[in-house]
């Protein structure tokens, strides 16, 4: 039987998001003030929906801070801001990670808002306000994960292309 080699054992493992990415470089504030404003925001959001003693799965709902939203969507937004703010105090590739996963959840969820908008699926009791504030968020955590991370010409004293180039 031929040997494994180191590639194709980590093949075997799944996909594997921050092997290549520096631990510790001067972008984590970014990553880091994305995160922790979105996820106090979301947890604001969630604090005030809960008092305000909307029902639990409303669909109508009623408005908080300018959107619509129910006991469920307040109960949502609490655990998500609670992970942005947990991924804010990690820090590092782990906050970039959680804003770019939590923005793509983002965008979902306004899509599927969109698409359940004054029907009874509307369970988190969503407006059109709140379809654009999801797109919104989804799309400024995507940026705040991806800055100085994704891109076609890394300029090469970014910290993303020197743990690529080792050699360069």
């Amino acid at each position: 039987m031929a040997t494994v080699t180191q590639n194709q054992a980590r093949r075997g493992r799944g996909v594997v998001l921050d092997d290549h990415l520096p631990v510790d470089h001067r972008l984590r504030r970014v990553y880091r003030s994305g995160a922790g404003l979105m996820g106090a925001f979301l947890i604001m959001f969630g604090i005030l929906g809960l008092i305000d003693r909307i029902g639990f799965f409303s669909t109508s709902g009623g408005m908080v801070m300018g959107l619509g939203g129910n006991g469920a969507l307040s109960v949502a937004s609490l655990l998500v801001g609670g992970l942005l703010l947990a991924g804010a105090v990690i820090g590092g590739n782990t906050a970039s990670t959680v804003n770019i996963t939590l923005g793509v959840a983002f965008l979902a969820a306004g899509f599927a808002g969109l698409a359940v908008l004054d029907t009874r699926f509307n369970v988190f009791a969503f407006h059109l306000q709140n379809v654009f504030f999801s797109f919104v968020t989804g799309l400024l955590l995507m940026t705040f994960g991806m800055y100085g991370r994704v891109s076609g010409s890394l300029p090469h004293d970014n910290p993303y292309w020197r743990s690529r180039h080792p050699r360069g």
